[in-house]
C-alpha cells in the first residue's frame, strides 16, 4: 500500500514540479541571459552565473523530492490510514458472527479490497437481518403457543380444583339431598287438599333437583372418562338427539337442518358424544330465543373428524369468548343455567382425545366444533 502511495505521490509531484519549471524556464533563461550580457567577462558576477546554471537541475531533484515527500504524507494521512483502519474494522467485524461466503481478499488495490469487502460484509448483515426476523417470528410463534397452553393449563388446574372439591362433598351434600328430597314427596302427599302449599312444595322440589343437577355435573368434571372409546356414527348421534330435541318448547320454532355423511364414524363414548351433542344443541336453540335455524355438518380433515354445530343467533361476545369454557360462567339469565353444560362437554370431548372450541360466523351466529379421531 505505501508503495502505491509513494508511486502516486512521485508521479503528482513531478507533474506539478515539471509544470511549474516549464512555465518558468523561459523567463529564467531570458533573465540568465540578460545578466550574462551586463556581467563583466571574467569577473565573479560571470563565475556566479555559471554556478547558478549549473545548480539549477540540482534545484529541480530536490524540489522534486521535497514535492514528493509532501504529498506521500498528505495522501498517508488523509486517504492511507483511514483507509486502513476501515480495513481492519471490516475484517474485525467479517470475525465475528458473519459468515462470509469467502475471505476478505489481500491482494489488489485497497479502494478495491475494501469496496469487496464492504459488499460482502453488507450481504452478510442483510442474511444475519434475515435469520433474526425469521427468529423473531418463530419466538412469536413460539409465545403464541405458550400463552395458549398456560390457558389451557390454568383451566384444567381449574377443573381439576372443581374436580376435587366435587370429589369431597358430593357424599356430604348427596345424602342430605335425598334426605330432603324424600321429606318432599311425603309433604306433596299429604298437601294434596291445599292447592298453595302444593305449589310451593312444587318449586322447592324443583330448586332442590337443580341443586342435584349441578352436583353431578361437578362429578362429571372429575371424572376422567365414562367408558372405552367405540367406533361411532356421528350422524346417528346427531339424528338422535335432534329426534329426542324436536318435540321440546325450545324447538319449536328452530329449523334444524343436517349434512352429515354416513361415512363420519369418529372413536368416541357413545353417551358422552350424545350429551355434548344435546348440550350445544340446547344452548343454540337458547341463544336464538327459540327462532332461527341451526345446521350440523361434518368435515374431514386428515385422520379426523370435525363436527360443527351453527346457529344464526347473536354470536359470542369478546367478554364471553375469553371464559366460554370456565365452570360457572353462564350468559344465561340467573336460574336458567349453571354454568357446567360447556365445561363439562369440553372436559368429555378432551377424554375422548378431541377437542372443542367455539367462533363466530362471518354470516352471524356462533359454531361450536368437536373434533375427534377418525374410526
Amino acid at each position: 500500500m505505501r508503495l502505491r502511495i509513494a508511486a502516486i505521490a512521485f508521479l503528482i509531484s513531478t507533474l506539478a514540479v515539471g509544470l511549474c519549471w516549464l512555465s518558468l524556464q523561459p523567463l529564467l533563461a531570458r533573465l540568465l541571459d540578460v545578466l550574462h550580457h551586463l556581467a563583466a567577462p571574467g569577473g565573479p558576477e560571470q563565475a556566479l552565473l555559471v554556478r547558478t546554471a549549473r545548480l539549477l537541475p540540482a534545484l529541480l531533484g530536490v524540489h522534486l523530492v521535497a514535492g514528493g515527500a509532501l504529498v506521500y504524507a498528505v495522501l498517508y494521512l488523509t486517504v492511507a490510514r483511514p483507509l486502513g483502519r476501515a480495513e481492519g474494522l471490516v475484517e474485525q467485524l467479517s470475525t465475528l458472527r458473519l459468515e462470509l461466503d469467502r475471505p476478505l481478499d489481500r491482494g489488489g488495490p485497497l479502494l478495491s479490497r475494501l469496496q469487496g469487502a464492504l459488499g460482502r460484509l453488507a450481504g452478510a448483515l442483510r442474511d444475519e437481518q434475515a435469520t433474526t426476523r425469521r427468529q423473531v417470528s418463530a419466538l412469536q410463534l413460539t409465545n403464541e403457543r405458550l400463552s395458549r397452553a398456560q390457558a389451557e393449563l390454568a383451566a384444567a388446574e381449574r377443573l381439576a380444583t372443581v374436580g376435587k372439591l366435587a370429589a369431597g362433598v358430593a357424599h356430604e351434600v348427596g345424602n342430605p339431598l335425598s334426605g330432603i328430597l324424600g321429606y318432599l314427596s311425603l309433604a306433596q302427599a299429604r298437601a294434596k287438599g291445599d292447592p298453595q302449599l302444593g305449589d310451593f312444595l312444587q318449586r322447592i322440589d324443583a330448586e332442590v333437583q337443580r341443586i342435584d343437577q349441578i352436583v353431578r355435573g361437578l362429578l362429571d368434571l372429575g371424572r376422567s372418562g365414562r367408558g372405552a372409546a367405540t367406533d361411532v356414527s356421528a350422524a346417528g348421534v346427531v339424528e338422535n338427539a335432534v329426534r329426542l330435541l324436536g318435540k321440546g318448547p325450545d324447538f319449536e320454532k328452530v329449523a334444524v337442518k343436517l349434512e352429515l355423511p354416513q361415512d363420519a364414524v369418529v372413536r368416541a363414548e357413545s353417551g358422552a358424544l350424545a350429551q355434548v351433542v344435546i348440550n350445544l344443541l340446547l344452548n343454540a336453540a337458547q341463544a336464538m330465543r327459540g327462532e332461527g335455524s341451526i345446521l350440523v355438518r361434518a368435515e374431514r380433515a386428515g385422520g379426523r373428524w370435525s363436527l360443527k354445530v351453527e346457529d344464526t343467533g347473536p354470536g359470542i361476545s369478546a367478554e364471553a369468548q375469553a371464559h366460554l369454557f370456565e365452570p360457572f360462567f353462564t350468559t344465561k339469565q340467573a336460574g336458567q343455567g349453571s354454568g357446567l353444560g360447556l365445561a363439562i362437554s369440553r372436559h368429555l370431548v378432551e377424554s375422548m382425545g378431541g377437542a372443542l372450541e367455539a367462533a363466530n360466523r362471518e354470516e352471524g351466529g356462533a359454531r361450536f366444533t368437536i373434533t375427534l379421531p377418525a374410526a
